[in-house]
């Protein structure tokens, strides 16, 4: 057979020892003849050797073809795996292989702005390493049916203390794990803010102030009477230990110089918005927890809850020693909860306004304000030293401009804001729990009696948090099983704490104080496991508890889905019958 007609057998999608194996329909074959015929006379080929080349590729690649073996009906798992590495590339193996191309073809542009930075052991390079390590985690874990953040923080603590790749965590710059975080954080409080229920923070908003207060300032005493008569710490250091911080929507270890008489301070009777807003969006999109407002709940409560941290922490250390003026540092909080508040209402509404609705690109210009907003109030107030007012002001103006963009969307229409915040929110996770993961290091836990007293106090905290956060809710509506989740969604802990840790033991060693050195590696390590405890744990409770605690609307028709009956229609009578009187009512 030349070489001729073996194109234009290959032309026509026929094999002479495998005909009929994976038949095409007869209108296709026959409108598929027609038009090979004139291509394979005006595309005849120039050269013998031109035909033969395409001969030998078409022969070797055939085995591999998805067009020969396509895949059948009901494929079985050894079957769906041979096609999936068939050619062309496709599904997930074409996504994978385009999103690394997309990270070497981007570190090759880095090496040649930036040198040395983005070679082995510099931050680029480390970033850049850490992001994709991120999101292969991340996947790996949402195949077991678990978060994809526990991969995240997994990965990012491997890179930090693994003998080898420990290099890469090792190579990260402060500034820039902290800008990041920062930035990470302010995408997800928008994202958050948008999607808050007006109806329900307004049904709901005693029990947000209780949520918010009552399990924190509990689990502050309770963790500074622990650490004080089990760890030894003196009455100042425990409760600086038990109540104020650092939380990871607020100040970075970069911005806090800390006096050389005086200890760092932890957050660790406050959640953090990193592990909770991501945990509870996830539930709040699949439909969990909206008929009676639990997402919005929670959310608004732990941005409440952030302010109430820092607030907490500049009154106690004011009191303890002197800082400045005790009063001005009292009434500071409350100050920078108002005008947090205030700068979110007054942003909100502009973003009613601008851009016009006739401006061209509206939604892109609309998105990039809000972008904007959202940076100017997490980095501005830092700057003017009022961190509380940051993370309220950022989630209060997506919430204010969204009330007004519901309104003017139509029925049907895409929320075309939320979807350009949820692929920045993409792009910014693996970063957050990498970042995150790799501020964990293990070499500063090194006395294990003390490891095993920090365990205990957290625990302590933690148990005490859990029954408070499941009495408060006591009066709002929600069911013994709905409190069970709140009180379990009420107690992640994954912030900056263990990379401004340190700081505590290196003042300590500064002084040449034993006593001191001792105290402040007890402060390090319950820090450290704060993280390592609460982190995984939380998320991973929430995932799970959610689902089976909670109720669920289905996204499409907004009915009451039942877990018995599936069917949204039947679920939705049942629920109405439910709640109508009787007659002996």
């Amino acid at each position: 057979m030349t070489a001729m007609t073996e194109l234009k057998e290959m032309n026509h999608g026929q094999d002479p020892g495998n005909v009929g194996v994976y038949p095409s329909p007869p209108e296709v074959e026959e409108k598929e003849e027609k038009n090979l015929e004139v291509s394979i006379e005006e595309e005849e080929p120039s050269s013998p050797k031109c035909a033969a080349v395409r001969v030998c590729f078409h022969s070797c690649s055939k085995p591999v073809s998805t067009k020969y073996h396509p895949i059948s009906e009901n494929p079985g798992k050894l079957e769906r795996l041979r096609y999936a590495f068939m050619c062309p590339p496709h599904g997930n193996l074409a996504m994978y292989i385009q999103f690394f191309v997309l990270c070497a073809v981007t570190w090759v542009v880095l090496i040649a702005l930036t040198k040395d930075q983005a070679l082995p052991g510099g931050n680029i390079f480390s970033l850049v390493i850490l992001f994709t390590a991120a999101v292969a985690g991340g996947y790996i874990f949402s195949l077991c049916r678990l978060p994809p953040l526990l991969g995240m923080l997994l990965v990012g603590g491997m890179l930090s203390n693994i003998p080898v790749i420990k290099t890469v965590g090792q190579g990260l710059d402060l500034q820039w794990s902290g800008a990041l975080r920062k930035i990470a954080l302010t995408v997800i409080l928008i994202r958050a803010g948008l999607g808050l229920d007006p109806v329900a923070l307004r049904k709901l908003s005693f029990s947000v102030l209780r949520l918010a207060f009552a399990p924190c300032l509990v689990e502050c005493l309770t963790v500074g009477v622990a650490s004080h008569f089990l760890m030894g710490l003196p009455w100042v250091w425990a409760f600086l230990l038990g109540k104020c911080g650092m939380l990871g929507t607020g100040v970075s270890s970069n911005d806090y110089h800390p006096h050389p008489h005086h200890p760092v301070w932890f957050v660790l009777a406050a959640v953090s918005p990193a592990v909770v807003v991501p945990s509870l969006l996830s539930l709040s999109d699949r439909g969990y927890g909206l008929d009676k407002g639990i997402p919005t709940l929670v959310i608004a409560a732990a941005s409440v809850d952030d302010v109430l941290a820092i607030t907490g922490f500049g009154v106690v250390l004011g009191i303890a020693f002197t800082q400045g003026d005790v009063a001005m540092t009292i009434v500071k909080g409350p100050l920078e909860a108002l005008l947090g508040v205030a700068f979110g209402c007054v942003v909100g509404v502009f973003l009613w306004y601008f851009p016009s609705k006739n401006g061209p690109s509206r939604m892109f210009y609309r998105s990039l304000l809000l972008f904007s907003a959202g940076m100017m109030a997490t980095f501005g107030s830092d700057v003017v030293h009022l961190p509380g007012a940051g993370p309220l002001g950022c989630l209060t103006l997506a919430f204010v401009a969204a009330f007004r963009w519901r309104k003017e969307r139509k029925d049907g229409q895409p929320d075309t804001i939320a979807e350009v915040v949820g692929i920045m929110w993409m792009l910014f996770q693996p970063l957050l729990f990498g970042l995150i993961g790799a501020a964990v290091n293990f070499d500063n836990i090194k006395d294990l009696n003390s490891l095993g007293l920090g365990i205990a106090v957290l625990a302590i905290g933690l148990f005490v948090r859990i029954i408070v956060s499941f009495c408060v809710v006591f009066g709002s509506g929600l069911t013994i099983k709905e409190q069970i989740f709140v009180a379990l969604a009420w107690f992640p802990k994954a912030t900056v704490q263990a990379a401004i840790g340190g700081l505590a033991l290196d003042a300590a060693i500064k002084l040449g104080n034993a006593e001191m050195i001792e105290w402040g590696t007890s402060v390090l390590t319950t820090a450290v496991l704060s993280i390592i405890i609460t982190a995984p744990i939380g998320a991973l409770a929430i995932a799970i508890s959610g689902p089976l605690l909670l109720n669920r609307i289905d996204p499409k028709t907004g009915q009451l889905v039942s877990k018995d009956n599936e069917n949204p229609e039947e679920a939705s009578m049942l629920n109405k019958e439910s709640t109508e009187p009787t007659e002996e009512t």
